[in-house]
C-alpha cells in the first residue's frame, strides 16, 4: 500500500511541477519568483491570475494532457463561485483521476 501512496504522491508532485512551470510561462518568471506557489494555491486570490491568463494555461493543459483529460468540459460543468475558488490542487486531483 505504501508504494501505491507514494506513487500517487510522486505522480501529484510532477504534475504539480507542471503546472507551476504552465503558469510560470503565462504570467512570467518575474512575478513567478515573488509567490510562493504551493499546490493549495488559487489561481484567483493568491496567484492573482485574470480571465486571459486563465484561459492561456487552461490551453497550455489541453495541449499538453490532448485527449487524456476534458479540461475544458470539467472547468464549464463549474459555477462561478467554484470557478472562483479553483486551485491548484483541484486541478492535480482532476488530472490524476483522468489518467
Amino acid at each position: 500500500m505504501d508504494t501505491v501512496t507514494t506513487g500517487n504522491q510522486a505522480a501529484a508532485t510532477a504534475i504539480f511541477d507542471l503546472l507551476k512551470q504552465f503558469i510560470t510561462e503565462v504570467i512570467g518568471e518575474e512575478f513567478v519568483e515573488e509567490m510562493d506557489i504551493q499546490p493549495s494555491s488559487s489561481f484567483t486570490r493568491d496567484l492573482e491570475m485574470d480571465s486571459i491568463e486563465i484561459v492561456a494555461f487552461s490551453e497550455k493543459v489541453k495541449a499538453h494532457f490532448g485527449e487524456h483529460i476534458d479540461f475544458t468540459g470539467w472547468l464549464s460543468g463549474m459555477d462561478l463561485d467554484q470557478l472562483i475558488n479553483l486551485n491548484l490542487n483541484d486541478i492535480i486531483n482532476y488530472i490524476s483521476v483522468c489518467r
